[in-house]
């Protein structure tokens, strides 16, 4: 018996890395799983299912249920395709878990247009389409009166919560799921939906050229940085026991687990009649005096 067992989990992006240990971790909680993933190089190139393949043979070989899947999911047809084929294999949907994505590591001054395009289509509309399609089905089952326990589980990043030099295009992206994730939890509740996100920090083929040192497997000893720390975390929000829990963003490290504070209004200076341009500069000043200072970008 799991924590998951019944449940119908789609995992996207689930060949390799973080995403394989979601499908895996959830396989090993009883859930039966799809798993997404396009087979791609790490710049968006190629295609495979085979990724994807090993996946499913892995939870096979342990005794779950999976299934592969293709579907590209910043295509929103073939993100309705890829709910309909859990709904048709399993017979039910539960939980989303949007994690695909690409990068295009540029500094701001040189990301072309082409590289922008691509990290924004998968990362921001991947996280669209799926969910939007997983919700289309959830709503027309509450609608209908039928009970809903459904999750959205995004994956947003450290550098989407204050930035990383050099990846511009992917801070944005994971910036704008993070504020996707706050929406969509005010305002899916009322159908039985919560959405949460995830801002992880482990060794996958996105960070371990970036950040090699930092992600460089230890000797001996915990692995820090191991995918696989990222998962209990996921599975959990999956279950039905997190059903009281949405609109957060969990920052997660190692052993560590932490809620992301996020934007929040801070000092306030009011005149209460309109601003002249000489008199800002002071009123700025003073604000910065009480303002907390921002964290550091990634890079600085």
């Amino acid at each position: 018996m799991g924590i998951c067992d019944g449940r119908v989990v789609i995992v996207t992006g689930a060949g390799r890395g973080i995403g394989r240990e979601h499908a895996l971790a959830f396989a090993g909680e009883g859930a039966k799983v799809v798993v997404n993933d396009l087979g791609v190089s790490l710049a968006g190139e190629g295609g495979s299912l085979s990724p994807a393949e090993e996946v499913v043979k892995e939870i096979e070989a342990l005794g779950g249920e999976a299934v592969t899947n293709g579907a590209d999911v910043a295509d929103l047809e073939q993100a309705g395709e890829l709910i309909k084929a859990a709904i048709d294999r399993f017979g039910g949907l539960d939980v989303v878990v949007n994690n695909a994505g690409v990068v295009r590591d540029r500094m701001f001054v040189s990301c072309s247009e082409d590289e922008w395009d691509a990290v924004i289509r998968v990362h921001m509309k991947g996280h669209f389409a799926v969910s939007n399609q997983a919700c289309a089905y959830w709503r027309k089952r509450a609608k209908a009166g039928e009970p809903v326990d459904a999750r959205i589980i995004n994956t947003s990043s450290g550098a989407g919560l204050q930035g990383s030099v050099g990846q511009s295009a992917y801070s944005a992206a994971k910036a704008g799921i993070a504020a996707l994730t706050l929406v969509q939890a005010a305002e899916l509740g009322r159908y039985g939906i919560t959405s949460n996100a995830l801002a992880p920090s482990a060794r996958t083929r996105m960070t371990e050229e970036v950040f090699a040192e930092m992600m460089a497997a230890p000797d001996e000893g915990f692995d820090a940085m191991d995918p696989a720390n990222i998962s209990p975390l996921v599975v959990w929000l999956g279950s039905a026991e997190s059903r009281d829990v949405s609109g957060r963003v969990f920052e997660l490290a190692g052993g560590k687990i932490s809620i992301a504070d996020g934007w929040r209004s801070g000092p306030e200076v009011d005149k209460g009649a309109r601003w002249a341009p000489d008199e800002v500069g002071a009123a700025v000043h003073e604000l910065l005096q009480k303002a907390v200072p921002p964290q550091k970008v990634y890079g600085t």
